[in-house]
């Protein structure tokens, strides 16, 4: 069976190359490399956008989706601050406690309400509160052509002749530091070997003692400030605008579906490779116009060959 699940995805990265080749052939190399390095640093948020779902899944089996409108109203704080002329790193770390409050305010005080009702009414009720939240963020900040930029814009290095700035490098960066940090987290602490008893049995959790609450509010915090630190990158290397960011947490779905809301590397590989796919796109002329679906294909794609006979489901019971 492993051997199975590393042939799986060994095939997977081998037709990804391939797509890129042939989305590229013809094309000069800068020009390909740009789109390339440009895919990989949206991928990344694609990949942690999901990281931070699946984490939150696994303890608390709510598939949240306001982690965009938490992302979005942190990075909007940040640029406000910005604006009023606060010192920039002091903005970078509002907006991830900004993002750290309404995921916690909502894990605290509405999720524990839902705790007992049916994975799909959890799902719905955050994408209500990731409604309200983007309808605050929408009443403070009118729509307005805005820019956030981070100093790393104007810091690059060249990657086989090209210059990569430091903020794609960053990004990419933390989506691989965090993945390996959060598997090192679940297997070596207490804390993440309660986040686990909790993601293959809550009732028997509850039963054997496990402060179900504490876990919780962990596992909310940690996807807050994720969320707070995807908005901030976002909104540097897409674009500031709060309805875009807030739905960012949809290519993110995919990537997390990618990894069966379980496993953080194939996560990780799938959020990648869905922002080199939709980059990459963009030099077919035919084929362009299929950009926002492509994670969603690729997502379906991966559910139909990885879990060929079985089927997926959100419930933890199953």
């Amino acid at each position: 069976m492993l051997n199975s699940k590393y042939t799986n995805w060994i095939l997977y990265v081998i037709l990804m190359v391939a797509a890129v080749a042939w989305l590229g052939w013809g094309k000069p190399n800068k020009i390909v490399g740009l789109f390339l390095v440009s895919g990989l640093a949206v991928g990344s948020l694609y990949a942690l956008g999901g990281i931070g779902m699946v984490v939150l899944y696994r303890a608390t089996g709510v598939l949240n989706f306001a982690n965009g409108a938490a992302g979005a109203a942190g990075v909007m704080t940040a640029w406000q601050l910005g604006q009023w002329g606060v010192w920039a790193p002091a903005t970078w770390c509002a907006a991830i406690l900004i993002s750290l409050a309404i995921s916690l305010t909502y894990g605290r005080f509405l999720a524990p309400l839902l705790a007992w009702r049916e994975p799909v009414v959890k799902a719905v009720a955050t994408l209500g509160f990731a409604l309200i939240v983007l309808g605050a963020v929408s009443f403070l900040w009118i729509d307005d052509p805005r820019r956030f930029s981070l100093p790393t814009d104007k810091i690059g290095v060249y990657i086989l002749g090209m210059r990569v700035t430091v903020t794609r490098l960053i990004a990419f960066g933390t989506s691989v530091g965090i993945v390996f940090a959060i598997w090192l987290y679940l297997s070596q602490t207490t804390v993440g070997l309660q986040m686990r008893a909790l993601a293959n049995d809550r009732d028997l959790s509850a039963l054997i003692g496990i402060p179900i609450l504490k876990v919780e509010t962990f596992a909310w915090g940690v996807s807050g400030v994720i969320a707070g630190f995807t908005g901030l990158m976002f909104g540097d290397l897409i674009r500031l605008e709060p309805t875009v960011i807030t739905f960012m947490v949809i290519p993110s779905i995919a990537a997390a579906v990618c990894g069966r809301l379980d496993n953080l590397g194939i996560v990780l590989i799938g959020g990648l490779s869905m922002g080199v796919i939709e980059s990459m796109l963009t030099l077919s002329p035919t084929l362009k116009g299929a950009r926002p679906i492509a994670p969603f294909v690729i997502a379906a794609l991966v559910l139909l060959w990885y879990q060929r006979g079985t089927r997926l489901t959100f419930d933890s019971k199953d």
